[in-house]
């Protein structure tokens, strides 16, 4: 099969402080939609990739992580996304196959045996929030609260970050539970968005509060 054109996002070189679009670049390579004779790798057509913010530590040079190694300059990026099965030399996929998981920054990527990815069941709503709430930011979200937090119906609940991917879906299952929800964000619009979007009880800039632990026993004890 001949090779097809396969753009790229890759990082130019390790990122200090705020990330800028410099430090990224567009690139043009060449991939064969085809596996190698006897190859148990997986061939993905990228459909929806997810910016999240552990991202930005990757692009330092050391990791967060042990098993997650910083980015490669002049490599693409990787994370979460959504993908189509192109073709599959593993058991557990077929070609058509939806799945979310980790994959590379890039229209088509292959993907090792051991590269763990989830199948997607249900099609019924929108592929992108395999990305979201029924991806790593959901899992995260109810996991912490069904299984780590485990609050009551009545009880008051604190979200930090609480505009960020995880911290309003904590929020929104606090406030399903019954729970009294207060968030913290850092600016204004996003206090707004948590208070009349998102449902919480109350909410404050913690970059306006010059005492933390006071600003908690107003707003939650």
């Amino acid at each position: 099969m001949a090779e097809v054109k396969n753009k790229q996002v890759v990082l130019k070189d390790y990122v200090t402080g705020f990330l800028k679009e410099s430090d990224l670049d567009l690139v043009e390579n060449t991939i064969t939609l085809k596996l190698p004779e006897g190859s148990n790798e997986i061939l993905l057509k990228n459909l929806y990739l997810s910016c999240d913010p552990f991202m930005r530590n990757l692009m330092s040079d050391i990791g967060i992580l042990e098993k997650f190694l910083p980015y490669a300059p002049g490599s693409p990026l990787f994370g979460y996304g959504v993908a189509k099965v192109l073709e599959s030399g593993h058991p557990d996929y077929k070609k058509g196959d939806l799945v979310w998981g980790f994959t590379k920054w890039e229209e088509y990527s292959l993907v090792p045996s051991s590269r763990i990815l989830f199948k997607i069941e249900h099609t019924d709503v929108p592929l992108s929030y395999y990305t979201g709430i029924l991806g790593m930011p959901g899992m995260t979200a109810y996991a912490g609260f069904f299984e780590v937090g485990l609050p009551k119906k009545g009880e008051k609940v604190f979200v930090s970050a609480a505009s960020g991917a995880v911290g309003q879906l904590v929020g929104q299952f606090a406030k399903l539970t019954g729970c009294y929800v207060v968030g913290s964000a850092g600016s204004k619009d996003k206090v707004d968005l948590l208070k009349n979007k998102f449902g919480f009880d109350d909410a404050f800039n913690y970059k306006e509060e010059p005492d933390l632990d006071a600003a908690l026993k107003r707003f939650v004890i």
